[in-house]
């Protein structure tokens, strides 16, 4: 088995997709992984800046076919590489008309679909999860409640739904996304900064709070990775 594609959905904008795409790059970081990110929101490419000098890249557009033949061959290509695929805001209708294109295609990569899905309490958040659940049926869907929407009670339609039931029926997990303090996550944005970076160069007082975030998601992470690497061990 080659390695994993780790696509970091939720399809609408402001959802927290990009901040779990730089968690999940500085997590399999701290692992040594060999990392190819792909970014998918081309006119606001925010991770691929922030991690273009610090593993492979590259930039590609899901609206049109083109762009989906691009992602098989580039996973074909790099197949070394974990791939973690940042996902744009408008995605979710174009996961609909080329899905089938990384569905068909997995098993010849050797690769595993491991979706994680952001969401917050909003109900169109839930609707375009079951549109892509529709449509990809390889892997495990995990999905993660974003703290920065409140706590987990909070999330009363995802929690109470048939949904939850069918995700984590099919081997998913739910789980919460710790909240990182505004100014630090400001700063990261604003400065273009990778978390790694940032852990560097912040003042003191914001890197201890960016060391107890990335302490909370290592555990969240570890709920998704470390029982994969298990399976694969096995198999």
């Amino acid at each position: 088995m080659y390695n994993k594609i780790y696509w970091i959905g939720g399809s609408k904008g402001g959802v927290g997709k990009s901040i779990v795409t730089m968690a999940m790059i500085d997590y399999l970081q701290s692992r040594t992984d060999k990392i190819l990110l792909i970014e998918t929101d081309t006119s606001n490419p925010d991770v691929y800046r922030a991690y273009n000098d610090e593993v492979d890249t590259k930039l590609l557009n899901l609206d049109k076919s083109d762009g989906w033949i691009d992602l098989v061959n580039v996973c074909d290509k790099m197949h070394e590489n974990i791939v973690v695929i940042n996902t744009a805001a408008r995605n979710n209708t174009s996961v609909r008309a080329y899905g089938e294109t990384i569905n068909n295609t997995l098993e010849e990569l050797k690769r595993k679909l491991i979706t994680l899905w952001v969401i917050n309490r909003q109900r169109d958040s839930l609707e375009l999860l079951n549109q892509y659940c529709d449509t990809i049926r390889s892997g495990n869907i995990h999905v993660l409640r974003n703290k920065y929407y409140g706590d987990v009670d909070k999330f009363e339609l995802y929690n109470d739904s048939n949904l939850r039931k069918a995700i984590e029926a099919r081997g998913g997990k739910s789980l919460t996304f710790p909240d990182l303090a505004d100014r630090v996550s400001d700063d990261i944005y604003t400065r273009r900064l990778s978390i790694s970076r940032a852990a560097r160069e912040l003042p003191i007082g914001n890197r201890a709070e960016l060391m107890r975030w990335r302490n909370e998601v290592k555990r969240v992470f570890d709920e998704i990775i470390m029982p994969e690497a298990e399976t694969d061990e096995r198999t």
